[in-house]
């Protein structure tokens, strides 16, 4: 879950929660970072949590990359506790970094309480009159591994499913950190000029405790239940408050509307992807979004079904690919395990609830939903609407012939933690 605060014009604050991407790239260090477009305009900027823009030079690093100062992981699934991150039985080393330099001392903190302490500390030590603030809480939960301590499972104990239990236990300790957080947001005297943003980056993973019914799909997969991400804003400055927005917002949008809410011109957003969408949130106005390109991966498993015939001579539905235009979703290739998978929170659950949504279907390598009236994706319109078939993949086909070729270098050998008194120490 993100947070962000930044302290806007007039004393205002945005902030923000975050659960941790699940993908890392080698970052373009020339692009300019959120952090350092409020630095630019008188910000302090602070991050607390998971970094996962790349770590490979100390260029890349979040002191490097817009941030006064930093606290947190610079791998995922690392442990809650020791903070250990591993990439094979015999690769593991410490993750936790105070700045540019490897955290000794904390082991046996449980990080969601290391990094809220962290914001809290924070808080109480910048005068908010003084210099406007930007934070950027990433807690690792609630990710694999499943770990919280025991006073927030127990609540829980009645859940037939373990892995359930142990994820309400982590989202509790989650809610409790918000909690804290918020409080010291009041007591420091920064609330009544702030914005709370609550958001996920993906789907639950089920195997992991995670749900997403009546969605179909899971983490890593294209449909709805993989990449519909719930969220909250939070703030005495929204004009009309209480409401559900069903908005089109993508995470990039973010960035603008966070440097606008800042005090920043366009000339600070030019070019970028994300649209300001302050009015669409705060106002209820319309979203000035209106298409987002989910991905495409030209190197996924290609699905044998798939073709550029298929495609109209214009894209290959072999390719995994998906883009929402409107109402209208399109995937190709192989979008991902597209079951429906019902909660698994009841005592003793029956095994056979688990194949109560089995959707198998044959072969297949397109796709099209009308997510406004079908968010479920059980009606697949790919046969009778060609022509948004068609519309659609002219947009996957635009929008590839502008990517960058995907790069995945060979494992270097010298980043065994173990060559580095077992931390992954950047030289």
């Amino acid at each position: 879950m993100y947070d962000f605060y930044v302290q806007v014009p007039d004393s205002h604050w945005v902030a923000a929660l975050h659960h941790s991407p699940s993908t890392a790239e080698l970052p373009a260090l020339d692009q300019v970072t959120l952090p350092q477009r409020l630095q630019e305009l008188g910000y302090a900027t602070h991050m607390v949590g998971k970094w996962h823009l790349g770590f490979y030079k100390k260029e890349c690093l979040p002191t490097r990359r817009g941030f006064d100062t930093y606290l947190g992981s610079l791998t995922g699934s690392v442990n809650y506790y020791t903070y250990t991150s591993c990439d094979g039985p015999d690769l593991c080393g410490y993750d936790l970094h105070e700045g540019e330099t490897v955290a000794w001392g904390h082991k046996g903190k449980y990080s969601t309480h290391l990094y809220t302490r962290r914001v809290r500390k924070i808080l109480a030590s910048h005068d908010p009159k003084a210099q406007p603030l930007f934070i950027f809480l990433s807690f690792q939960a609630v990710h694999t591994p499943l770990q919280s301590p025991q006073e927030y499972i127990d609540p829980y104990k009645d859940l037939g499913n373990v892995a359930r239990r142990k994820y309400a236990g982590m989202v509790s300790a989650v809610d409790e950190a918000v909690r804290n957080i918020t409080y010291a947001l009041r007591k420091y005297g920064y609330y009544k000029n702030s914005v709370l943003i609550f958001s996920t980056d993906n789907g639950g993973q089920p195997l992991s405790g995670g749900n997403n019914w009546p969605l179909r799909g899971r983490k890593g997969t294209y449909w709805e239940g993989g990449i519909r991400g719930l969220g909250f804003v939070h703030s005495p400055l929204l004009r009309r408050r209480r409401r559900v927005s069903n908005a089109l917002v993508h995470i990039t949008d973010w960035y603008p509307t966070l440097v606008s809410l800042a005090g920043g011109n366009s000339s600070m957003t030019e070019g970028l992807d994300g649209f300001d969408v302050w009015e669409a949130i705060s106002e209820d106005k319309e979203s000035p979004r209106y298409e987002i390109l989910h991905n495409i991966d030209p190197l996924y498993n290609h699905a044998r079904s798939g073709s550029l015939q298929e495609g109209y001579g214009i894209w290959n539905t072999a390719i995994q690919a998906s883009i929402r235009v409107g109402d209208w979703k399109l995937l190709t290739g192989d979008p991902g395990y597209g079951d429906w998978i019902p909660p698994q929170v009841l005592p003793g659950f029956p095994n056979t609830w688990w194949n109560l949504e089995r959707h198998l279907e044959p072969k297949k390598s397109k796709w099209l939903f009308n997510i406004a009236t079908d968010p479920y994706e059980r009606r697949d319109y790919s046969d009778e609407r060609p022509d948004i078939v068609y519309e659609l993949m002219a947009r996957l086909a635009f929008y590839n012939r502008t990517a960058v070729p995907v790069r995945y270098p060979s494992e270097d050998p010298r980043a065994d933690p173990n060559l580095s008194g077992g931390c992954g120490c950047r030289g």
